[in-house]
């Protein structure tokens, strides 16, 4: 067992201690240093020991220490003192490099926490480790500027911006918040910015100006889902104003029924419709709001252009009444103020509605993360291992059969053990590989096949991992 325990050939155990919770393994390095550092001599002398605790991976579910006896060295030529180095070991801290590797990759899966229990280090160690891993993911990992962009938030403490990739449903980033300068400083070192044709985003007027700043060329088009809430929000304030006048009886069955009056008219069952029936006929005003809110909709399926779906607003909002218009007041401003980019959904119609269930979804592993570290959390869904959507590799034409001349001879393949020159006779026999003659340009072609573009971590395949508890 003392053997075997470590896996690690530059290392010669000593003795294992076996305790309730950890094992503590002494060793010595296998191969000193047979050269000076400094001069190269071969003239060394030993010149005192100093043992060095290392932490590696848990092993049998144990905590792990190696205790190395480390040597210090004396070169006699030119008089310089060394310690050894040791090998498998990382050079920022005491622990094998493959702790550090294993503590990156499971800081992706796990809280701090959970490490910190099962490798005994310091919770600030294993966040610190995270962070470099993290830091090395976003140097290797380069994610396709999207044609068709998405820019949401979520509240993680604070909102933080969520950039997608909506034409392959995919999430690319997530900034730490959604304040324009933060967004602006993101697009502008966006490689290949100069791709991103439309941009998804909902009524925030940072957004806006930032995509306007750096990305002019870029179609802004305003959320479908973020303009027709609205026209639910001005419902559930009509149904809020009529509180006062029901009975506490009443005003609970409102607050149950509310979820009726949220849905479209069609997809109402016979009881449903017969619970909005009652609550329209008994309060004239909430159902004014409710055909409002239908009629609302109605544009959004019904038109089939800009130009369409303006002559469709402007009669909606004649037909708004005096008595619900102030519910309705922050739709009308917003149709108002974002006008251009409202209508451009019907000449470009793209949505963020995969970011927003991302969104759900996030919320519900921060809940699960008991409190994950904005960090933490935005590698998780960026850098699992498993969710990239990858560009499948081009498809290339097969090689036709090379010709082998092999003294001389022509034929088609290689002899058996032909490789290079071959003596099989005890003379030499060349080999020598050459095109097919009439074999397309393309067949012989020995070009470097394009690499795989990386569109980010698909958010069905973090879904799913989410579902599973495997994320």
């Amino acid at each position: 067992m003392p053997a075997n325990i470590l896996n690690l050939p530059d290392f010669k155990v000593q003795r294992v201690e076996d305790a309730d919770h950890d094992y503590h393994v002494y060793a010595e390095v296998s191969n000193p240093p047979g050269t000076c550092m400094a001069c190269g001599s071969d003239r060394l002398i030993g010149h005192g020991r100093n043992e060095q605790v290392i932490r590696d991976l848990p092993t049998h579910g144990k905590r792990l220490a190696i205790y190395v006896d480390t040597r210090r060295w004396r070169c006699q030529s030119c008089g310089k003192t060394f310690m050894e180095t040791l090998p498998a070991v990382n050079t920022k801290r005491e622990m094998t490099d493959r702790l550090v590797g294993w503590i990156g990759q499971q800081s992706l899966k796990r809280t701090f926490a959970s490490i910190a229990d099962d490798t005994g280090l310091d919770e600030k160690t294993i966040r610190n480790i995270s962070r470099d891993y993290i830091n090395k993911l976003e140097a290797e990992c380069r994610f396709e500027a999207p044609t068709w962009m998405g820019i949401d938030e979520i509240p993680l403490i604070k909102p933080r911006c969520v950039i997608s990739n909506i034409r392959n449903n995919t999430i690319i980033n997530m900034l730490p918040n959604r304040d324009q300068k933060t967004v602006v400083n993101y697009l502008y070192n966006l490689q290949g910015k100069s791709e991103v044709q439309y941009v998804a985003m909902d009524m925030w007027t940072p957004y806006r100006d930032a995509v306007q700043m750096v990305l002019p060329d870029a179609r802004i088009v305003i959320d479908k889902f973020h303009v027709v809430r609205m026209a639910n929000d001005a419902l559930e304030k009509v149904r809020k104003g009529l509180r006062e006048q029901l009975t506490p009886t009443q005003r609970r069955g409102l607050v149950h029924d509310r979820i009726v009056l949220r849905k479209r008219e069609r997809d109402l069952n016979d009881r449903e419709k017969r619970l909005l029936n009652g609550w329209t006929k008994n309060y004239p005003e909430l159902g004014v709001a409710y055909r409002l809110k239908e009629g609302f909709y109605a544009i959004y399926e019904g038109a089939d252009s800009p130009q369409a779906a303006i002559a469709a607003y402007g009669a909606w909002n004649k037909a708004v009444a005096p008595e619900v218009r102030d519910a309705f007041g922050d739709l009308i401003r917003a149709f108002s103020d974002w006008q251009p980019f409202i209508l451009n959904y019907f000449e470009h119609p793209v949505t963020n509605t995969y970011t927003e269930s991302l969104n759900s979804l996030i919320r519900v592993m921060n809940r699960l993360g008991r409190g994950y570290s904005f960090e933490a959390l935005r590698a998780k869904f960026l850098f699992t291992e498993g969710t990239h959507r990858l560009s499948r590799p081009k498809f290339e034409r097969r090689r036709e059969t090379e010709l082998a001349v092999v003294d001389g001879v022509e034929g088609y393949g290689l002899p058996d053990g032909a490789v290079g020159y071959d003596r099989p006779h005890g003379h030499a026999r060349k080999v020598v590989l050459m095109p097919r003659k009439g074999a397309p340009k393309a067949a012989r072609s020995h070009e470097p096949s394009r690499p795989q573009k990386n569109y980010g971590a698909g958010i069905n395949t973090l879904i799913e991992l989410l579902e599973s508890g495997r994320l």
